[in-house]
Order: C-alpha cells, then structure tokens, then sequence
C-alpha cells in the first residue's frame, strides 16, 4: 500500500473542519437553550438532553460526510 500524503492531508482537514462544525454546534445551543447545557449533562445526569444532543451530533455528522462525498 502506498502512503499517499494528499489523502492524509485531506483527510486530517476534513476532521478538523467537522470537530470545528460540533464545537461550534455545541456553542451554538448552550446560547439558545433556555438551561445550562452542561450542568445537565454533567452534573444533573439528564438523559433526555444527552440524547436530543447525541442526535444533533448525528445529524451534523450525516451532513458533514454528506459535503465531504459530494
């Protein structure tokens, strides 16, 4: 196998690029929610906000692989 250092470069720009869009996205509903993201997620152990989360994050990754295949 071939190292192919295009393919290495893209790929590492295309995962920067995606954990920039969930950081971001993240950000982003701290700022509209109407509670503390984090205090619920962390401290109060709210299932129900992990999973509406983990869902936004799925989401955002069928977009961004979407994008990335064309």
């Amino acid at each position: 196998m071939v190292f192919n250092l295009q393919v290495f470069v893209s790929s590492f720009v295309y995962a920067a690029v995606g954990i920039a869009v969930f950081i971001i996205a993240f950000k982003v509903a701290e700022k509209i929610l109407p509670f503390n993201l984090v205090k619920e997620l962390s401290e109060d152990d709210n299932v129900a906000v992990g999973i509406v989360m983990g869902a936004v994050i799925i989401g955002l990754a069928i977009i961004i692989a979407s994008a990335i295949h064309g």
